[in-house]
């Protein structure tokens, strides 16, 4: 993972842009079969490199592209071994019970959010079975939705050197989505106890 900086993803893009698009899509398409590849230097280097419109054009199709593509997967071949180990973690559990009752609204807004576990959430939306067009849908508004931000910052990256104190937003973003990953985890896991005890005190 060390070789996903800002200047060498710069280099990559540079080196094949001959390709147009593809090599922009095709490293936020990766972002979703390898989960720690870095998302806001990805998107905002595409920015960089493309421009804001495309590199936000770019992005968004790669991103979705690679989530749907795993959620498919995952729906397809739910029953394997491996696929079963990952259905088994508590982070894909307790996604798989909030899908299961609120699936459009999990998936958008963790979708929003640059940083968190949102493989695991493609996971439990394909075990969890959720409708294909709701996922699309909320994947596409919420990824949407958070590659805009960063696109922003990326195409802008010179205005923020140029004046440092602007760097303070991008920190308070980052720190903002971090805050808001465990505040909407904490709050989807705090809800489901409580209707799993109000299910339990119904069944006796």
């Amino acid at each position: 993972m060390s070789y996903f900086t800002e200047s060498n993803l710069e280099w990559f893009l540079e080196q094949f842009r001959a390709l147009g698009p593809l090599p922009g899509i095709l490293l936020t398409f990766l972002k979703s079969f390898i989960p720690p590849m870095p998302t806001m230097v990805i998107v905002g280097v595409n920015a960089a490199v493309y421009g804001l419109w495309a590199g936000f054009l770019y992005s968004w199709i790669g991103m979705v592209a690679g989530c749907l593509t795993t959620f498919l997967l995952v729906r397809k071949i739910s029953g394997s071994a491996l696929i079963e180990r990952w259905g088994n973690k508590p982070k894909v559990q307790r996604g798989m019970r909030w899908i299961q009752r609120n699936g459009f609204s999990y998936v958008f807004l963790l979708g929003i959010l640059p940083v968190g576990p949102f493989v695991a959430v493609n996971i439990a939306a394909g075990l969890a079975r959720m409708n294909v067009l709701s996922y699309l849908l909320a994947v596409s508004l919420g990824k949407g939705i958070m590659i805009f931000c960063v696109s922003y910052i990326g195409a802008n990256l010179s205005d923020f050197i140029a004046e440092p104190y602007k760097l303070l937003g991008v920190l308070a973003f980052i720190i903002l989505s971090l805050w808001a990953s465990r505040k909407l985890d904490s709050h989807f896991v705090r809800k489901q106890a409580v209707q799993d005890t109000q299910a339990e005190l119904q069944s006796n």
